[in-house]
């Protein structure tokens, strides 16, 4: 399981500063990025690799797109108001990256369109990505949106649906991708 720092650190005296909305994300951002290039550097022949690492890309995704779309593209609407164009770009990408992770529930590894179905996923993504990190974020920062209450809020909801995947079976014992994404 993807964890953020805050969700998974130890109380302690100290007060630690709460999550700002656009630092969750941006990890979001950086866990996809390196299961895209660990995809991508994955032998063709390892299927089990690629299947998993394709299923850790779908989930960390669906995750995020419902954080996106139920927490912070409506605050950025109500901040940003007649200027959120790039919000609603966003949904529109956002369907698309749906409906490829969709396609998952029926292709397996090795088969026709598999790679490929991943591929044109990884690379609407990080043109996703590099839209919201040098368009939206610096917007919604200088519309003066409470970050920091958007972060909590996004926590609790990353938590709940992770929770959820885990009861689903997801995150299998034994299961080493994300160690050879460079994520464990």
């Amino acid at each position: 399981m993807v964890k953020h720092a805050s969700s998974d650190a130890a109380p302690s005296t100290a007060a630690k500063p709460a999550p700002d909305a656009i630092g969750l994300l941006k990890a979001d951002h950086r866990t996809v990025e390196k299961l895209f290039d660990a995809f991508e550097k994955a032998d063709d022949d390892d299927l089990a690799a690629k299947g998993t690492l394709a299923q850790r890309a779908c989930e960390a995704l669906s995750v995020h797109t419902i954080i996106e779309e139920e927490i912070l593209y409506p605050a950025a609407q109500e901040a940003l108001g007649d200027d959120a164009v790039d919000v609603d770009e966003a949904y529109v990408e956002h369907f698309l990256v749906k409906t490829l992770i969709s396609r998952f529930a029926t292709l397996k590894p090795g088969e026709r369109g598999f790679d490929a179905t991943f591929k044109v996923m990884s690379e609407l993504v990080r043109h996703h990505v590099e839209e919201e990190e040098s368009e939206l974020f610096p917007e919604l920062k200088k519309s003066g949106a409470d970050l920091i209450a958007l972060g909590k809020k996004m926590a609790n909801r990353d938590a709940q649906l992770r929770a959820k995947l885990e009861q689903a079976g997801s995150n299998a014992v034994g299961d080493n991708t994300l160690a050879f994404a460079g994520l464990a």
